[in-house]
Order: structure tokens, then sequence, then C-alpha cells
């Protein structure tokens, strides 16, 4: 069966292009050209990836992907305007998994699309193994439902802040580079650093306080998740 891939840009021409692209690769796709329409269909097409502009008529991106995130943790790759560096820092700020900015080649934004989905559905055997229900002071994680408790709270993530969760805690006390996050979460060889910087961020908004500090930096390094 093939992955659903819902495309949201007010610029017909684009969002078609993109759309005949997509499907000459497989995929099931379907397109919206306006915030109202692309809510609607994401909650009734329940697709397996959103490629969502920010300029929308109605509703802007980020808007539409805030509303999304109230019933669900599909991968969202935002389109954003080159000059517009703001508009990256807050579409992860949004929730979104990642950016590419306008203009960008088709096979960028394949080579994004299959990654993304790769992500969301990758698990080899050693990773099986290792599926479970671990707790880590006052966190809660299980990794077969996908779920962090917090004092058997339920926590929302994304599915990425999940992935780069499940990724540090089940390496303890190991610190990794940026370069390497962005790689083994993200599926990137190259990419925007600041991504895992402002993904790390939304992670310790949620699951840390003055108290509890699991995502420890190390300056000048990377990160490491701290045992509790």
């Amino acid at each position: 069966m093939s992955d659903k891939i819902l495309v949201v840009d007010d610029e017909r021409p684009i969002a078609n292009i993109i759309k005949y692209n997509l499907e000459k690769e497989g995929y099931d796709v379907s397109t919206a050209f306006d915030g109202n329409e692309a809510v609607e269909l994401a909650r009734k097409s329940e697709p397996d990836l959103v490629l969502l502009d920010i300029m929308l008529p109605y509703k802007n991106g980020f808007e539409v992907l805030k509303e999304i995130r109230t019933w669900s943790t599909v991968p969202v790759l935002m389109l954003t305007a080159k000059e517009e560096e703001a508009d990256k820092i807050a579409g992860l700020d949004s929730g979104a998994d990642d950016y590419i900015t306008k203009p960008f080649s088709m096979n960028e934004l394949i080579a994004r699309v299959k990654s993304n989905l790769r992500r969301n559905s990758y698990k080899n055997p050693e990773e099986e193994m290792k599926t479970k229900i671990v707790h880590y002071g006052r966190l809660k994680l299980d990794y077969n439902k996908l779920e962090v408790y917090k004092d058997d709270v339920l926590i929302y993530l994304t599915h990425r802040e999940f992935e780069l969760l499940k990724y540090l805690s089940l390496n303890p006390d190991r610190v990794f580079k940026r370069e390497h996050l962005l790689k083994e979460v993200w599926g990137y060889e190259f990419g925007d650093l600041r991504t895992v910087d402002v993904t790390v961020r939304r992670l310790r908004e949620k699951i840390e306080n003055k108290d509890d500090k699991y995502i420890i930096t190390k300056r000048g390094v990377g990160y490491y998740f701290r045992r509790i």
C-alpha cells in the first residue's frame, strides 16, 4: 500500500508539479490550496506525511500545523521562503519535523520525503529487541506505543521529538554531536544543525523542570541523556 502524502500550497502550479513528481515515485498524493482545506483533508485522509507551505489563504501554515497537532503526530515538512530565516525556527517551534526552503530541487524534496517516511516507520531487529517500557526518574518511556509519561501523566510529543528522545535514552550517558543526531534521527547527511537544537529545546520544555534535567549539553560537543 502506497504512503499517502498531503501537499498544501496555494500556488496551484507548484502543488501540481510536486504532486506529479511524487506520484511518479509511487506515492498516493492529495492536494490542498488553502488553510481550511488543508485541515479538513489532513483529518479525513490521515496522510503519512504533510508538505505544508506557510503562506496560505484563510489559515497560514503555522495555524494549520497547530490544529493538526491537536490530533496527529504525522511528520510535517514545512515549505519556507529562503530569505525568511525566522519562519524556519517558527515552524520547528510549532511542531514541524523539518523544513525545506524554496526554491528547492525536486530531487532534494523527494529525498527529504523518503527520509521522513523512512524514519516514521523504520525498525531493525536490534531496535525491536529494545522496544519496551523503561523508567528514568519521573519519566516513563513506552517505546512500543511511542508514548512518554511524567508522574503517570501523558506528555504530548511530536514524532520527531519522540524519536530524538528515544535515540538519546537508548544510549544514556553517551555524547552525540549534532551532526550525528541529524543523520541518525532525521536521516540527513547534511542539514541545518539548528533543527537539532530547536527540537532539543522543545523536548526540554516538555519533559524537564529545574529539578529534573535529562538532556544535557556537552559544551562544544553535543548532547547526551542523563540517567536519573
